[in-house]
């Protein structure tokens, strides 16, 4: 018999209604708890599909304790979980191994609330991100903070969290968008001069890199926080602006030419262009595509947009900052922007701490 699929948001809405909810209510005999399921997982950010259940998916939540609560109740409550949950829930196994060759186990998770938010950010929410703090946070890890479902917050604190993470302040949203139309400025005459010298790999390399920094800016205007890349179309799709741009971008990949590769993206840099001017955040640009200098390659000189949105930053520190943006707007690599790195980010952005001097005698 062929399983129906049931999207993992739902899977794990009925999971808490019909099972876990119940066992909760017994084992913590009135202490406040929250549920949710939030994190990491394609089903948090709805875009999971039939082939999401292949490995580390089934009903699946996480439970938030109060500090003191936690120390006090988690491995008594992870025990009584162990044993009362069922084996099975709407034909999908409740145990399941992640990664694959971990035993099995229950993906009920008991978490210190405070703590979990302050090891995914560096920083606890509940006294409001500093610009570090908001800037060395990866928008996927806030995509996966802010998204899923809350089932219950009784400890009144999980859904203030999530509203305090919910987008950018103003300020470092300005400054996030102006460091997208820097890395937009930077390569813009490359996809001309790359083809004009007979490098046409070249070329549609930097064609690429340049959707994708259009796809991003994009996001970011409509204040959606960007996924990683396997996400980035499919909620790239989802914006307003995709009906037009998505042909435009499209054909600019396909293209085998760097006039043809041009003669997509000029219109799209002038769609993005009055996309920002709708935006009301600077007083309106030019969007008209022009030639580079004297060259014959059609740019929108991302760097007016940049340099109009920094003057309108009232933090100094992070009007002080170069416009080079969130971490994961010039660093790509999983090993620092994945969940739980925050330390790791730190360590990087601080540096190798200096070897201790060694005394000989």
């Amino acid at each position: 018999m062929t399983r129906v699929f049931l999207p993992g948001l739902e899977l794990a809405r009925l999971f808490h209604t019909e099972v876990v909810a119940p066992i909760l209510s017994t084992a913590l005999g009135g202490v406040p708890y929250s549920a949710a399921l939030l994190g990491w997982g394609s089903e948090v950010q709805g875009f999971d599909t039939a082939r999401s259940t292949d490995h580390a998916w089934g009903p699946r939540m996480q439970v938030f304790l109060s500090s003191d609560d936690f120390r006090t109740h988690a491995d008594a409550l992870d025990a009584q979980l162990d044993r009362e949950l069922p084996q099975t829930f709407r034909g999908y196994p409740v145990r399941f191994p992640f990664p694959d060759n971990a035993p099995a186990r229950h993906w009920v998770h008991v978490n210190d609330l405070q703590a979990f938010f302050t090891e995914q950010l560096g920083e606890d929410p509940a006294v409001g991100l500093s610009p570090s703090g908001w800037l060395t946070t990866p928008t996927q890890v806030l995509r996966e903070l802010t998204g899923g479902t809350v089932f219950h917050d009784g400890l009144g604190l999980l859904d203030s969290y999530r509203k305090e993470l919910a987008w950018y302040p103003d300020d470092i949203w300005r400054y996030v968008l102006a460091s997208q139309w820097m890395r937009l400025s930077q390569e813009e005459p490359f996809v001309g001069r790359c083809g004009e010298v007979g490098d046409d790999l070249g070329s549609a390399v930097v064609a690429a890199r340049q959707v994708r920094d259009l796809m991003k800016l994009c996001l970011l205007m409509n204040r959606v926080y960007p996924p990683y890349s396997k996400w980035l179309g499919t909620a790239f799709s989802e914006l307003p602006c995709a009906a037009t741009l998505k042909p435009l971008l499209s054909a600019a990949l396909a293209a085998r030419s760097w006039q043809e590769r041009e003669r997509h993206l000029a219109p799209a840099y002038e769609i993005a262009a009055g996309m920002h001017n709708d935006l009301g955040l600077t007083e309106p640009l030019e969007t008209e595509p022009r030639y580079f200098h004297t060259r014959p390659f059609l740019v929108i000189d991302g760097y007016r947009f940049t340099d109009a949105l920094m003057a309108t930053v009232n933090d100094p520190r992070v009007r002080a900052l170069p416009p080079v943006g969130a971490i994961d707007q010039y660093i790509d690599s999983t090993d620092v922007t994945d969940r739980s790195c925050a330390d790791r980010r730190r360590q990087y952005a601080t540096g190798p701490v200096p070897a201790a001097p060694q005394l000989y005698t």
